[in-house]
């Protein structure tokens, strides 16, 4: 056994967090998103099962939806290890396979909001290009079918390589069922994975400036702002409060709490703290899968206009306003 590995043990006995807060307040929390998440994106499927992809926009947001179906899917089991409900083997479950499937679809669903605003950035910043291969329907598909398979490169490895034996009788932790290179894969797959969010939200900020300096120069030009491009610098601005919301503060405490867990010199007090804040904002990371159907709602006309339909409302809007993309079939369509 390496020393990494015997110091996680040793400071897991001697240094637990408080078991209100980790059996009771989180577990309480999780629950209210889940419900919440689970009915929003339950009706968000079901809306955009009869939306047809004949939009590169289209599938990227039904790539988001079919991702935060898959996390909300992993809360059941980490509400009922943390409350104390379950045996070890649940908790191995969940070190091994539901807490990588909720990381999975979290940077999945970061890297589509990323891919979106880049969408909107091409169709307002360099319109004469908007019908580019880029913007194609069959080009969005390769796309995503790409970021589902490096992310799953990068995830995998972390459900094969936590894979050591546990005393049934004792509690423990991720970092103790993993191996060797196990501990390493999931130091590395953190880094990259903030790495991935960085890269993400900077872009976002670069086209949030970009469609907003375009709008401006419109103004100048022609003394009126583009319809479009205040639409888009909307559709922009409520991705980076999503982002501003929800994985910014966790993202903040990712890496001091990284460091806390596989490395020395920290504190019981600091290794506390830090485990509080993770969790806590790791809530609100959770929580995204309850905002994200905001961005639907203001960024694609077609799924407002069949929303209001299926639920019998007549959407109120200018004769001349018109959709990003049609709907023209009032039959279920294929993600």
């Amino acid at each position: 056994m390496s020393n990494l590995t015997q110091e996680l043990k040793e400071n897991h006995s001697e240094c637990v967090p408080n078991a209100e807060v980790v059996t009771k307040v989180l577990p309480t929390m999780y629950t209210i998103v889940f419900i919440v998440g689970l009915l929003l994106n339950g009706v968000n499927l079901w809306i955009f099962c009869y939306i047809p992809s004949n939009r590169s926009f289209i599938v990227y947001l039904k790539n988001i939806v079919v991702a935060d179906l898959l996390m909300i899917l992993t809360f059941p089991m980490k509400i009922i290890s943390d409350a104390g409900f379950g045996n070890e083997q649940l908790r191995v479950f969940v070190c091994r396979f539901s807490a990588v499937v909720f990381y999975l679809n979290m940077y999945i669903g970061i890297i589509f909001l990323g891919i979106l605003g880049f969408d909107r950035y091409f169709k307002i910043v360099r319109p004469l290009n908007a019908s580019s291969s880029f913007q194609s329907v069959f080009y969005s598909k390769f796309i995503s079918a790409l970021v589902w398979s490096l992310m799953a490169l990068i995830s995998v490895p972390n459900m094969i390589l936590t894979n050591k034996q546990y005393d049934t009788q004792k509690k423990v932790t991720c970092a103790q069922l993993k191996s060797e290179l196990g501990l390493k894969w999931h130091k590395a797959s953190n880094y990259i994975c903030i790495s991935i969010f960085v890269l993400v939200f900077s872009l976002l900020i670069i086209f949030y400036v970009s469609i907003s300096r375009k709008i401006y120069q419109s103004h100048q030009k022609f003394r009126r702002g583009s319809n479009a491009g205040r639409k888009s610098t909307r559709n922009i601005y409520s991705i980076l409060i999503v982002f501003f919301i929800c994985f910014v503060p966790y993202h903040l405490c990712r890496i001091p709490y990284t460091l806390s867990q596989t490395g020395n010199g920290y504190s019981c007090r600091y290794k506390k703290n830090i485990f509080y804040v993770k969790e806590v904002t790791l809530l609100l990371s959770a929580a995204n899968v309850c905002l994200d159907p905001v961005i639907y709602f203001f960024m694609c006309q077609p799924f407002r206009q069949m929303l209001f339909k299926k639920i019998g409302i007549e959407e109120k809007r200018p004769e001349t306003e018109k959709a990003s993309c049609k709907v023209s079939s009032s039959q279920p369509a294929l993600l």
